[in-house]
């Protein structure tokens, strides 16, 4: 019984854990869902309860250290952020496909490389 539930956790943790870091450039809870599925494998894993602690440490010395930079470095980083944005839903076809909802269904170029 122990093993099931052990392996219960590692595939819950899993699936939160990975979907956390796809949603880390969106807007939204990404880095929360990531520290979730940490938390939830470091109920029984002491090695996701190590990764969970250097995650946190990590993740606060970022958010300290571009506090502390100047108006055009946190720009950079947010147009980066976008970029990757952009670049994910344009890969997934979300752009074509909304280009299709309001007339613009003839811009081939936005149409993704891996669904044409």
């Amino acid at each position: 019984m122990r093993r099931t539930y052990r392996v219960g956790v590692a595939v819950l943790g899993g699936i939160v854990l990975a979907a956390g870091i796809v949603m880390i450039p969106y807007p939204g809870p990404g880095w929360l869902v990531v520290f979730a599925g940490l938390a939830i494998l470091a109920t029984e894993f002491s090695w996701a309860r190590r990764v969970l602690h250097f995650a946190r440490a990590r993740y606060d010395g970022w958010t300290e250290w571009l506090g502390r930079q100047s108006i055009i470095v946190r720009l950079a980083v947010l147009a980066a952020t976008g970029l990757v944005v952009l670049l994910t839903l344009y890969l997934l076809n979300a752009l074509y496909l909304v280009a299709g909802w309001v007339g613009l269904g003839h811009w081939t170029w936005l149409q993704s490389p891996f669904f044409a």
